[in-house]
């Protein structure tokens, strides 16, 4: 399965850092934070990646080259204005394959993501998201996701902590290209805000959960978290 890259934020909230060098860019061990992922996905067998590039991308594709260095093919879709998380996948329509997995490029979740794309496939659904269980070990970032006991995902709200918000995001997600195709060509439009929203009303979003807990290198508390789980 083509796995797709989230990687063009800004990643103001790591400045100074972020003021040289891409988020994903971030040394951690003498690594860029995107290196990890990288050599995850292709110690699992997957070689199609598409790395989706915003603000200082080129420092990402100077490094990464082909992929062929990492055990992976990689390609590149530029954004020349932010067009939001669901945007930058819709600007690369061409370049998706049928179905495909997403990461972020600032979160590591160190699971095998092959039973996550069986499962997907599988599925008679839009869009695929892992959770994960806070109460096992928090990861800092506040539950987000409900579901029902058939595992279909009931609600979506960032940051507010309500009641009922069962597990958070753990940054994997697998979506059908058909799902993009009716996306507006160049417009900001937002995974969690829009996408997860319409797929959540038309019951097409499942959860898929894991015991494993995520990082993501989001604010320099969870930077140095993950720099000290590699140690």
């Amino acid at each position: 399965m083509q796995v797709v890259v989230l990687a063009g934020g800004l990643g103001t909230r790591l400045r100074p850092i972020t003021e040289s060098v891409p988020k994903p860019m971030v040394d951690v061990g003498g690594r860029p934070f995107l290196e990890y992922i990288v050599r995850h996905l292709a110690a699992q067998g997957f070689r199609e990646v598409l790395v989706l590039l915003g603000y200082l991308g080129s420092r990402i594709q100077e490094y990464f080259g082909d992929g062929t260095a990492f055990g992976v093919r990689m390609q590149y879709s530029f954004e020349a204005v932010p067009l939001g998380t669901a945007g930058a996948i819709r600007s690369a329509l061409e370049l998706l394959e049928e179905d495909f997995l997403v990461l972020y490029g600032d979160s590591y979740l160190p699971i095998d993501y092959r039973p996550v794309a069986a499962a997907f496939r599988k599925l008679p659904c839009l869009g695929l998201i892992v959770v994960y269980d806070n109460r096992m070990a928090s990861t800092g970032v506040l539950n987000n996701v409900a579901t029902d006991d058939d595992g279909w995902v009931t609600r979506y709200e960032k940051g507010t902590a309500a009641p009922g918000l069962n597990y958070v995001e753990a940054g994997v997600l697998c979506f059908r290209r058909e799902l993009f195709e009716g996306l507006a060509a160049g417009g900001f439009v937002s995974l969690e805000k829009e996408v997860y929203q319409q797929l959540i009303g038309r019951r097409q979003l499942r959860a898929f959960i894991t015991p494993q807990r995520f990082y993501d290198i989001g604010t320099p508390e969870r930077l140095e978290e993950f720099v000290a789980a590699q140690k």
